[in-house]
This record gives C-alpha cells, sequence and structure tokens, in this order.
C-alpha cells in the first residue's frame, strides 16, 4: 500500500479514523494523507476563518503523528460539499484506501439523505474503511461476505492485496437460503424432508464456498457457511458478532447506467448498523 487519505472533521468520531489509519500506515509503510473539508456555502470571511483554522489544526495533528508514530503527513483542506470535496480530492489522489470516521446515528437522516460517510462509499473509486470502533491493534479478526460472485471474488483478492489482515485472521462467510422452506411453512413439506433439504443445501453451499476461495489467497481462512432466512445483513451482522470479528469487509454493488454508484441494501444495511469497522470495495473499483 502506497497512500491512506483520512478524512477528519475534527470530531472524536474521526480522531478514532484518524489513529486507525496512523496503525495501518505503520504497519504497511503507506503515506499517510490527512484532508478536512470546509463548507464553502457561506461568507466569504466565515470560510476564509474556517479554513485558517483548519490548516492550523491540521499541521498540529501531522506534527503529533510524527513525534508518536514516526510518520510524515502531509495535509489538505478543500472547500466545497464535504461528499463532493472528499470525493474529488481522492480522485486526484489516487489513494489505496479512504478512512473516514463513523457516521452519525440519526434516523431521519439516514432514511432521507444518507451521510458524508455512506454517500462518498457510494461514489468512490477505492477502497473506504469506515472506522466504529477505538483501535486497539491491527485486525486479527476479519469477516469477508461474499454471495460467491465474480464481483465479490475481486473485492477478496483486492482486500488480500491491501494487507490490512493476514488470511489465517480472515473467515469467508456466505449466507444461502432455503426456497422450499416456505413449502414447510404452508404445510405442503413435512419436517422430515425440510432437514434432509437443508443438510444437502449445505453441502452444496459448503462446496461452493471451496470452489470460489480456491483461486483466493485464503487458503489458511477460515470458511462458514450459514443458512439465514431473513436479511441477509442481519446474518453478516450477527456471524460478526459470534465470532467476535473487528472488520467486516463488503463488496458494494453497483447499477449500471446511472449517474452515481447506489450501495447494494446489503451493504448498504452493514455500514448503517455494524458496531465494528467496515471496509467497503465498490464495483467500478473492480472493474
Amino acid at each position: 500500500m502506497d497512500k491512506i487519505v483520512v478524512a477528519t472533521d475534527f470530531s472524536e468520531r474521526s480522531d478514532l479514523a484518524i489513529a486507525r489509519a496512523a496503525m495501518i500506515a505503520v504497519k504497511t509503510g503507506a503515506g499517510l494523507h490527512l484532508m478536512h473539508v470546509v463548507d464553502d456555502d457561506q461568507k466569504y470571511r466565515i470560510v476564509k476563518a474556517e479554513t485558517a483554522l483548519s490548516e492550523q489544526l491540521l499541521q498540529e495533528e501531522a506534527v503529533r503523528l510524527k513525534q508518536t508514530d514516526g510518520l510524515v503527513c502531509a495535509s489538505e483542506v478543500v472547500l466545497g460539499d464535504p461528499f463532493d470535496g472528499i470525493g474529488s480530492s481522492a480522485d486526484a489522489l489516487r489513494p489505496d484506501l479512504v478512512v473516514l470516521g463513523a457516521h452519525r446515528r440519526h434516523l431521519l437522516r439516514n432514511v432521507f439523505v444518507g451521510t458524508t460517510a455512506q454517500r462518498t462509499i457510494r461514489r468512490a473509486n477505492w477502497p473506504v474503511l469506515m472506522v466504529n470502533a477505538p483501535p486497539k491493534q491491527t485486525y486479527r479478526n476479519v469477516l469477508l461476505a461474499t454471495d460467491l460472485s465474480e464481483t465479490s471474488g475481486k473485492a477478496a483478492a483486492h482486500f488480500s492485496a491491501l494487507e490490512l489482515a493476514d488470511s489465517a485472521h480472515c473467515t469467508l462467510l456466505h449466507i444461502f437460503r432455503a426456497p422450499a422452506q416456505q413449502l414447510l411453512m404452508s404445510n405442503m413439506l413435512q419436517e422430515g424432508q425440510m432437514d434432509r433439504y437443508l443438510v444437502e443445501l449445505q453441502v452444496e453451499a459448503e462446496q461452493a464456498l471451496f470452489e470460489f476461495a480456491e483461486p483466493l489467497p485464503f487458503q489458511n481462512s477460515n470458511r462458514m457457511v450459514r443458512h439465514f432466512n431473513g436479511a441477509t445483513s442481519a446474518a453478516i451482522l450477527a456471524t460478526a458478532a459470534d465470532v467476535q470479528a473487528d472488520l467486516i469487509v463488503v463488496a458494494s454493488q453497483g447499477r449500471v447506467g446511472l449517474s452515481k454508484t447506489f450501495l447494494g441494501s446489503v451493504a448498504e444495511e452493514v455500514l448503517r448498523r455494524a458496531e465494528v469497522d467496515v471496509l467497503a470495495i465498490p464495483p467500478n473499483l473492480l472493474a
């Protein structure tokens, strides 16, 4: 990894993001680029004052990181909307990773307009790490969710290339459904038949996950297949809690032909509800 961009709004949430980004930079030898966006839809004197203060705060943070972690950091104040500013600057810098602080969990804002983190990830051309938890150590228990698609395979390979964790610390998770379970509920299928059906699906899913993982650099990783008929995002989050994951990796899904790229519903819900860090790898990066 060569370059990490970390966006900060100088909140405690952003402090966690900076700490995690610094930890990754130390581990991988990547350069660190600190960024803050000043909303330019204000009076000129306010923009000027906020810009000057932001530059001072970024420089102080760079000095601190040099003293504590030995990191030489670049810094930048960008004018614009936080979402557009982060995206445009990152596009110009072409980082290997963008690190953001966790979003505010305001229900109405999440439902109607989304958060800066989510909006940034939707249009991203680079992996985005949303930091939710205080970083205590390098990632030791990564849950990588896969639907066994080609896009998911490319996301897994790209995650490996980032060197955020050793493959031995990763669990590949595949969630499968049982369509015939509706027949049991409607009394068209006996319970014993359903049990046999689930066993067959489990074996098929395990074989499919084995074939999916074989060409990927995850020979030492754990592999887990789970049956779940509810929301896939809920299954991912429940499994993350069960295995005590400190990072969840998801591939976002894009819609071709739209002016913006939207997160698929699974990744969207994982990002919205996760209590641990989430790495989203966008489909436009994997084309």
